[in-house]
């Protein structure tokens, strides 16, 4: 069973930054992918940005040149630098790892997400 754990939400005006940190307990696979996904009220969850199985970095259009996903391997926890943050950024950001039970998969550029946080709020004021 793995559980992954975010941190590092708050409220922030636009053109500041936040550093988001997902760590994970149990068994972590890392030719796994792992990423983020973000949520707003009455809309999907969508990704964000990924580690493939084999550390390929892939970003959502809407964050390309402003977020940085980053690993520490040795911890298995996951980052992701916020830059230049608008209020569109707003949102309740959750860590995601590949595998999990399928009730709770969900596929983003061939990773199949089914381990999820709790998820952590971003708030971006104008």
């Amino acid at each position: 069973q793995v559980q992954l754990t975010e941190s590092g939400g708050d409220s922030v005006q636009a053109g500041g930054s936040l550093r988001l940190s997902c760590g994970s307990s149990g068994h972590m696979d890392r030719r796994y992918c792992m990423g983020w996904f973000r949520q707003t009220p009455g809309k999907e969850r969508q990704g964000v940005a990924v580690f493939d199985s084999d550390d390929t970095i892939r970003y959502a259009d809407s964050v390309k040149g402003r977020f940085t996903i980053s690993l520490d391997k040795d911890s298995n926890t996951v980052y992701l630098q916020m830059d230049r943050l608008t209020p569109e950024d707003t949102g309740t950001y959750f860590c995601a790892a590949e595998g999990g039970p399928r009730s709770k998969w969900k596929l983003w550029n061939q990773c199949m997400f089914g381990y999820w946080g709790q998820g952590i709020q971003v708030n971006v004021s104008a």
